[in-house]
């Protein structure tokens, strides 16, 4: 099976850097049902940084609302996933050096069963020609 790549929503928020924030966040998603395709979290200075990519941005949003939590997007991130091998995320990373597009940030993970997964971003001026590199005709 050939590598799926796609473009997807994401949200971000900040919150404090302290033990069980994020988890009750996440427990707030959950408990309303949000699949996430995706999520990042990371220290930023005193805080932390949260990146959701929500399979349903709506819902994620109207959540978010009642929560209230102060979100900030939709921007676009990639998800990509595939078999795993050596050089799978260095082959898509190719892609997007041969259209001279820097990559902001990649998480990669070995997802089991022979599969991974990777979450990155690029300039939000370079997504529609990061897409087209990508083959994925937007």
């Amino acid at each position: 099976m050939a590598d799926s790549i796609r473009a997807a929503a994401y949200f971000k928020m900040s919150v404090p850097d302290k033990p069980a924030v994020c988890a009750g966040v996440l427990g707030t998603l959950r408990d309303a049902g949000i699949n996430l395709l995706a999520f990042s979290g990371f220290p930023r200075g005193r805080r932390a940084q949260l990146d959701f990519a929500p399979s349903d941005p709506a819902a994620f949003q109207a959540v978010a609302r009642r929560a209230p939590w102060k979100i900030k997007g939709p921007k676009i991130c990639f998800i990509v996933d595939g078999n795993d091998r050596p050089g799978a995320v260095a082959d898509v990373l190719s892609m997007l050096a041969g259209a001279k597009i820097n990559v902001t940030a990649l998480d990669a993970v070995c997802a089991g069963g022979g599969r991974y997964g990777a979450l990155f971003w690029v300039n939000p001026r370079d997504v529609k020609k990061a897409a087209k590199a990508l083959g994925l005709g937007k």
